[in-house]
């Protein structure tokens, strides 16, 4: 795990945009397994971690910053190969994936957590809960993952990014010639309301697209997804943990029904539908799923 990419530069602090009162945010950074990763840390109380989804970021959560952190220590992190962090050579298994959250989790001394994943990353928080049942408390799903993805998925972007044969450094050129416009179609289907897409959120989603060395981890993500197929998917009926399962209405990436599906195979868990919200319901209505976050994470009286 020592082969990675160029250390990027990391600003030292996280700005929300337009939509909030603009916050600024000390970035903090950890190794775990010998790799640099990026984190928030802001907020006391019973520890909450945000895993973002597929080529995303810790600005997917941008929104739910000061709200958690008002009643929960908050921890945001960029995983491995993505946004600021260190972009290491490696697969990126569900088992190395896996293991980066334990070593997260271990050098920042938490020894369990309430887990939110949104998207891919909420497969992430699945399989920790699987694998490492006692280091999570509550588990919350946002928008992801279900089983069979590729015969779920509805987005035309998703679905030629996770089919695409292309060598990496064609990917890389064609990142570089036709990011923008790959951004801005992709920005389309993940938000429901494109009024929100500003020129300010649609330069930050550039910036995080030419990041250095960030293509190859992605396609690497894209590769380990069968093992996502065989070693977790199967096993969601087995789930015990307190589960809260959060959907946009107006998903075009994993649709309402995919939501439902999940909520059927973890017994007990509880579904939210989130109005005018696509497959960001937390950045797109911040105030709906801020409200259900902190009302199911919050210890019983």
């Amino acid at each position: 795990m020592t082969a990675c990419a160029p250390p990027s530069q990391i600003p030292p602090y996280f700005e929300t945009l337009e939509r909030t009162p603009i916050e600024r945010i000390p970035i903090k950074t950890v190794l775990v397994h010998g790799q640099r990763i990026a984190y928030l840390d802001i907020g006391t109380g019973p520890p909450v971690i945000l895993v973002h989804g597929f080529g995303g970021s810790m600005w997917q959560w941008e929104h739910q910053q000061h709200a958690l952190s008002q009643h929960f220590r908050t921890l945001t992190l960029d995983l491995p190969g993505s946004g600021l962090s260190d972009k290491p050579d490696i697969e990126y298994l569900p088992d190395q994936m896996l293991d980066f959250c334990i070593g997260f989790m271990d050098a920042l001394q938490i020894p369990h957590a309430t887990l939110v994943g949104n998207s891919m990353g909420a497969g992430l928080a699945i399989g920790m809960t699987l694998t490492h049942p006692t280091r999570v408390d509550k588990l919350v799903l946002i928008s992801g993952l279900p089983s069979q993805v590729m015969a779920k998925l509805t987005s035309r972007s998703f679905r030629q990014a996770l089919e695409s044969r292309a060598p990496s450094w064609l990917v890389s050129f064609g990142n570089w010639l036709f990011g923008g416009l790959v951004t801005d179609s992709v920005l389309k289907e993940i938000v429901h309301d494109h009024t929100l897409l500003t020129p300010a959120v649609i330069e930050r989603s550039n910036q995080n697209r030419r990041r250095p060395g960030i293509i190859k981890p992605i396609m690497a993500v894209r590769n380990a997804l069968p093992s996502w197929e065989t070693d977790f998917a199967p096993r969601l009926t087995s789930i015990t943990h307190p589960t809260i399962i959060i959907w946009g209405e107006h998903d075009r990436v994993f649709p309402m029904a995919v939501g439902e599906e999940l909520h059927y195979r973890i017994r007990g868990s509880t579904f939210v539908r989130i109005p005018k919200a696509g497959h960001m319901p937390q950045w797109e209505q911040p105030e709906l799923v801020n409200r259900s976050l902190i009302a199911y994470i919050q210890p019983s009286p």
